[in-house]
């Protein structure tokens, strides 16, 4: 019997899910859908599948990183891409490994990243786009273009991100708030306005109380010495404005 360590790139729509990781009393995930396909291909024994992190419910993936220690003999699956087809065989329609190779032992998919890049999708006109439900973040009122790059030019650096974090609960507070981001970007294309994140790290919900942060100044709601305040004194308060799950996305896990 050969044990090789499979590095595996999944594709998901996050809408029927409880978020990526296994949890008790959540509806399924996907790592445990991950999971069940694994142990029908090693005859119901459990394999662990390590995520690059977690994402939450309703939250989708582009291209969400993983590894597991595939067992197999002879020349049956001796090939990383001969698992692709099975694994996906035993998986619900939202949730796709686009590719797979062998890496090596050491490899990990969460202790090995180095960065990750989010997408943020708003789709911002009076009426939403019927087939963009569940896709972006339906935002009805005008946004001034012009002040939302200048919140996302403030959180480019090196910041302590407390005021834009989440408590995870149980899941214990990080070592450090402070998280580096390299950029931060908007495109339009019509009504659709794209945002990308790209980072060494992401707090619990960071870039959601980013992206609702942003959208409000973009409002005309609150002024950018709002965010400014919020970064320069990171524990004085708290920005409670979060954007909704259907709009994010996973889009690269960089190593």
């Amino acid at each position: 019997m050969v044990v090789r360590r499979l590095r595996f790139v999944v594709s998901y729509d996050g809408t029927p899910f409880g978020g990526w990781q296994i949890q008790a009393g959540k509806k399924g995930t996907v790592q445990g859908h991950l999971e069940a396909a694994l142990a029908k291909l090693h005859r119901g024994r459990r394999v662990m599948v390590h995520g690059s992190g977690r994402t939450d419910a309703g939250v989708h993936a582009l291209a969400q990183v993983a590894h597991a220690d595939v067992e197999f003999s002879g020349a049956a699956m001796a090939s990383a891409r001969e698992w692709l087809k099975p694994l996906n065989a035993h998986l619900p329609p939202e949730i796709r490994v686009q590719s797979a190779s062998f890496a090596s032992v050491n490899f990990h998919a969460r202790f090995d990243a180095r960065g990750k890049i989010y997408r943020y999708r708003i789709w911002n006109a009076a009426v939403m786009n019927p087939f963009e439900l569940h896709r972006a973040w339906h935002v009805w009122n005008p946004l001034d273009l012009a002040a939302l790059r200048s919140v996302l030019r403030c959180f480019v650096g090196k910041h302590d991100f407390a005021a834009f974090a989440a408590n995870r609960g149980r899941g214990g507070a990080p070592a450090t708030t402070v998280r580096t981001i390299r950029r931060a970007t908007l495109t339009r294309r019509g009504a659709l306005i794209t945002l990308e994140f790209e980072g060494d790290g992401f707090l619990y919900k960071m870039v959601r109380l980013m992206t609702g942060a942003a959208v409000r100044v973009a409002e005309g709601k609150t002024d950018l010495a709002w965010i400014q305040r919020l970064l320069a004194h990171p524990r004085a308060a708290k920005n409670n404005h979060q954007a909704p799950a259907d709009g994010l996305y996973l889009r690269r896990v960089l190593y």
